[in-house]
């Protein structure tokens, strides 16, 4: 049966996936292959925010304890943070302020966590934690202006309902650490965007009593904050873990838990931002390298925006150090690319968004139609997968009638599966190379570019026919053009060698 796609728009597809995305810690943005990583990234995509860990640890140095005349004193240094915050600007992205970790000259403790040690216990001071968070955005619109740093969401500490990212999982801690922050920076200028609890899966109970912690003091709160994954326990190998996976419709019932959780309540109409989501939460899956995360996300992406104000893709490169420096070119980390800059199939996905037009024709189970301003229709399309462990599926079809001016279209399909637009299962034919040389590293940089086919398209009826049959994991994204025939008069195919048609 042939799906019928509307002629006119249904409304506008949210961009809510391209509002934010995750970065590895703060510091390693001084790197050069981090910068032209997201450089990438930006020219292809084109993300609004960028968050990640570590922007009070010690290896951005911003709280710089001393001793001076027997009393003690604090100097607030940001020379990384502003070579940072300029590179990101410069590369048209804008922070989304995660606070924390705690700087250690500040810690009442010695827990941490990672393998960069970021210290997770509550301040020894809460008057000097607050003059940090002071200083800090007071020289953020200083340098970038107030109407600049009103446009950063700044989320207060990440995950503290998990006991490695908060000490004890202590709620009434972080209720406190949100209070003093949240007023502070009121203090600094009430336009500021403050929000929390930034709450992993598993402890949904944890907002409700935030917003009757936030609600019952009058506690400033613009926007609340969670993440999403799907993933199953870890089961362990040497520098890498297997997990189970539940189905991708569980993200988009995690993305939708807040509002279901507060409706009716006083935060009920408060944006809600997915500051981390991906299938595993672990940056060591090599689920991650794969074409089945890209189809697996797929309908997420589809999706999501209908549901929350952005989703944060957990990573956008694999420059991450949590579980130590990677030891292998894949290694299944989160990002969208590979160190060197090699893209993996859920990149694709994301540059597939980034090419469509807002205007929302179609959404199915396994297709997604737009249109743009000028008349050009998108089509993303993508195979099921089985989170069970079957097999995947080869052959799947998505067959459509599209809306398309003038007498005949052009079609150009970009696809990417287990056998296109694949660097990793390349890697893996190659031998699984730790390090590849460079020629190796060009072949694995075109062997990850989409497969791209072009062909001519009757409009009939204002309609075209388009049959979608899709490889084992594919996602492919059609885009289907009028044509303008320019074609002069004197134009004759046939006199063109080897072009003539046989009899």
């Amino acid at each position: 049966m042939r799906n019928l796609v509307p002629g006119e728009p249904s409304g506008r597809l949210s961009d809510a996936w391209r509002f934010c995305v995750g970065t590895g810690r703060f510091d390693l943005a001084l790197r050069r292959d981090y910068q032209d990583s997201l450089a990438l990234v930006q020219r292809e995509i084109g993300f609004r925010h960028i968050r990640g860990h570590g922007l009070f640890s010690d290896g951005v140095g911003v709280h710089r304890p001393y001793e001076y005349g027997g009393e003690r004193h604090v100097r607030h240094s940001f020379t990384y943070l502003d070579q940072v915050v300029d590179a990101y600007l410069e590369l048209g992205i804008e922070p989304f302020l995660e606070l924390g970790f705690m700087p250690s000259g500040l810690a009442s403790g010695e827990q941490t966590v990672f393998w960069w040690r970021g210290n997770v216990t509550p301040p020894s001071s809460w008057q000097e934690w607050a003059e940090l968070v002071r200083a800090t955005l007071t020289h953020l619109i200083d340098r970038y202006g107030l109407d600049r740093v009103r446009r950063w969401p700044i989320e207060v500490w990440n995950e503290p309902n998990l006991k490695d990212f908060w000490q004890g999982a202590d709620e009434a801690a972080y209720h406190r650490l949100y209070e003093i922050t949240a007023r502070t920076i009121k203090d600094v200028d009430a336009s500021l965007q403050v929000g929390g609890p930034s709450i992993s899966p598993g402890s949904d109970e944890w907002m409700p009593r935030f917003a009757d912690f936030v609600t019952a003091r009058d506690v400033p709160v613009d926007f609340l904050s969670r993440h999403a994954y799907t993933s199953g326990p870890a089961q362990h190998v040497p520098f890498g873990v297997h997990q189970t996976m539940g189905p991708a419709s569980g993200l988009l019932e995690q993305f939708a838990t807040t509002r279901r959780q507060l409706a009716g309540g006083p935060l009920a109409e408060l944006p809600v931002h997915i500051t981390e989501f991906n299938s595993s939460y672990r940056p060591d899956n090599p689920v991650h390298d794969t074409a089945f995360n890209a189809a697996y996300l797929a309908p997420v992406l589809a999706e999501g925006g209908e549901l929350v104000d952005s989703f944060s893709y957990w990573t956008f490169s694999d420059m991450f150090e949590e579980v130590g420096i990677p030891t292998s070119i894949f290694h299944g980390g989160f990002g969208l690319l590979t160190h060197r800059q090699i893209k993996k199939p859920t990149y694709h996905l994301y540059a597939f968004m980034a090419r469509m037009g807002d205007q929302l024709l179609t959404r199915g189970e396994d297709h997604l139609v737009t249109r743009d301003s000028g008349g050009r229709v998108t089509v993303l399309a993508w195979a099921p997968v089985d989170v069970t462990g079957g097999p995947a599926v080869a052959g799947h079809t998505v067959r459509l009638a599209v809306p398309v001016q003038g007498g005949s279209a052009f079609m150009l399909r970009s696809s990417v599966s287990e056998e296109m637009g694949n660097a990793w299962t390349a890697w893996s034919e190659m031998g699984r190379p730790r390090s590849p040389h460079p020629k190796q590293l060009d072949i694995l940089r075109e062997a990850a570019e989409p497969v791209r086919r072009h062909r001519s398209l009757p409009v009939t009826g204002g309609m075209v026919e388009l049959d979608l049959t899709l490889d084992r994991h594919e996602v492919t994204l059609v885009e289907l053009s009028p044509v303008v025939d320019e074609t002069p008069p004197w134009w004759d195919d046939r006199r063109l060698l080897g072009l003539a048609e046989s009899t």
